[in-house]
């Protein structure tokens, strides 16, 4: 069973502390980075992924990504390396769409990786994510208008 759970001072520790493994760590920021993001950008939201009831991954989400309301920025996506290639991604990022999806003021959303990453691109892709070209730091660009 996943879950998405708030991320709390009892709990934060945990999910700093994960790591991906080596071949996947140039892909995206540390957990302790992005907890760190969301204690300062109020628009920023993290959010543990729970497999059985235990922490198994990490998310963190802008709810006005670009200052545009009604545009949600996925800007972390990762499970723990312990606990990759058990479906848990594939079921959080399905709970997190929905939550997205069910937002009154949703209009658009958005995530960023690395073009080179063959696997995220498939798995946002299997997601009905469509890329749209290059940001200004040179990571694809992928939309879901909801």
């Amino acid at each position: 069973m996943v879950t998405l759970e708030e991320i709390t001072a009892q709990n934060f520790e945990d999910y700093m502390e994960m790591e991906l493994p080596e071949q996947q760590r140039g892909y995206l920021a540390s957990n302790a980075y992005s907890i760190a993001q969301a204690r300062y950008y109020d628009d920023y939201i993290p959010r543990g992924i729970c497999f059985e009831g235990k922490p198994a991954g990490f998310l963190l989400y802008d709810k006005q990504s670009n200052n545009n309301v009604g545009e949600y920025g996925i800007y972390r996506f990762m499970v723990d390396y312990p606990q990759q290639g058990k479906g848990i991604g594939r079921r959080a990022m399905a709970l997190l769409l929905e939550e997205l999806k069910a937002k009154p003021d949703v209009k658009l959303i958005t995530i960023c990786y690395k073009p080179d990453n063959a696997n995220a691109q498939a798995f946002y892709r299997s997601f009905g994510f469509e890329e749209t070209g290059l940001d200004d730091v040179g990571e694809m660009i992928a939309v879901i208008r909801p």
